[in-house]
């Protein structure tokens, strides 16, 4: 098996138990009393978590090789989710969720693993299985986890925690190392990547894009649900069906059609027209009313995003140094997770304040503005090749 068929299976089964307990977290949390706003507050806790350790882990990962780091996450979320299923208490819950954002946290790891045994030509192709992965483990897991809380609400977890493990034990056995160690390479830290992407403009561009696309996205995630029971009448089965409608989407885009592109187009002109593509997306969803249309918006979104997502982490990954992928690409991530954390309180402000559809116009504005400016900055002669790795 080649390695990134392993790294691809290794993401798979480590997102396929992120999918099955995220669903059905907010129920569990209830059972121990949480509020809304507490269950708001898992979903921050994690994705704080990622915003921290993001970079370390990237950084760590340039100094010790990748596979320690991956294991280090897969068994931290083996961990995290037998914690859920033996919480006691909202306080072990929120523990729980911690520890599965550090945990989490190294999918840049993973990326810059993709980016170790790829070449530039190939690497959105790579860049591409990963979310393929994250589409997949969102389309499978949800429903794998509505089945087995049928037994006991605990049963999730367990089974979560089960192929983390499983997970851990494979990768030790099957996944190569792609970097050997060297611990003389000093990674840059937050702040020294922060002042290091300074001095690349194309760089500073593309991480900006990270932040504002996760933010946009996730704040229609947060609000989506309330707005589709509204306007539609849709109940949770339904909104779950939904989102593994948009979860099929970004797999087949990120896993068959994203590489053809990127090789006719190359990553450059395509991330403004996917980011144009999310900007009409969640942009017709206020004016979806009824479930076709409504499923149109929904597929021009999610290929927007499955089409971005890969090429923005290839571009960052040219653009950094050869020796600072780890490091780079969990910046990148960390602002992404940081766009986790700002976009549903920003999203939920809107919807409670000033009505359920500003919420996706807000988005769509912004959203329109990045294009504006991806369009501009990345065809700006010679500003990408400044910082090629040259792998």
């Amino acid at each position: 098996m080649s390695p990134l068929a392993v790294i691809f299976v290794t993401v798979f089964i480590d997102l396929l138990g992120f999918g099955i307990i995220i669903p059905l977290l907010p129920f569990y949390a209830e059972s121990f009393g949480a509020s809304a706003f507490a269950i708001g507050l898992l979903g921050t806790s994690f994705s704080l978590m990622q915003f921290v350790f993001s970079p370390i882990w990237g950084r760590w990962s340039d100094r010790i090789g990748r596979k320690p780091i991956i294991l280090l996450g897969l068994m931290g979320s083996c961990v995290s989710y037998l914690t859920l299923a033996l919480a006691t208490s909202l306080t072990l819950v929120f523990v729980a969720r911690i520890l599965g954002g550090i945990a989490g946290a190294n999918i840049p790891t993973a990326q810059a693993y993709i980016a170790d045994v790829t070449t530039p030509e190939n690497r959105a192709k790579g860049m591409g299985m990963v979310g393929a992965a994250f589409g997949l483990g969102f389309i499978f897991g949800p429903a794998i986890g509505g089945v087995l809380s049928r037994i006991s609400p605990e049963a999730p977890m367990w089974t979560a925690s089960a192929l983390c493990l499983s997970n851990f034990i494979a990768a030790w056995f099957l996944l190569p190392e792609s970097r050997a160690a060297n611990p003389e390479t000093k990674g840059l830290g937050r702040l020294d990547a922060f002042r290091h992407a300074m001095t690349k403009p194309t760089l500073v561009l593309l991480l900006a894009l990270y932040f504002i696309v996760t933010a946009a996205f996730s704040g229609f995630e947060a609000t989506f649900a309330l707005f589709s029971e509204s306007r539609f009448g849709f109940t949770a089965a339904s909104i779950g069906f939904l989102f593994a409608y948009i979860g099929v989407v970004l797999a087949l885009v990120q896993g068959v059609l994203v590489h053809k592109v990127v090789k006719r187009v190359g990553e450059a002109r395509l991330i403004p027209v996917a980011i144009f593509a999310i900007a009409v997306g969640v942009g017709l969803v206020p004016f979806a009313w009824s479930v076709p249309t409504l499923l149109v918006a929904l597929a021009v979104l999610a290929l927007g995003m499955g089409f971005n997502s890969p090429a923005l982490s290839a571009m960052v990954s040219k653009t950094a140094d050869a020796d600072d992928q780890g490091g780079t690409l969990g910046l990148a991530s960390s602002l992404a997770s940081l766009g986790r954390v700002v976009g549903p309180a920003w999203g939920g402000y809107l919807y409670d304040a000033y009505g359920m559809t500003t919420p996706y116009l807000s988005a769509a504005a912004i959203m329109l503005v990045a294009f504006g400016v991806s369009l501009v900055g990345l065809r700006t002669p010679g500003s990408f090749s400044q910082g090629s790795s040259g792998q």
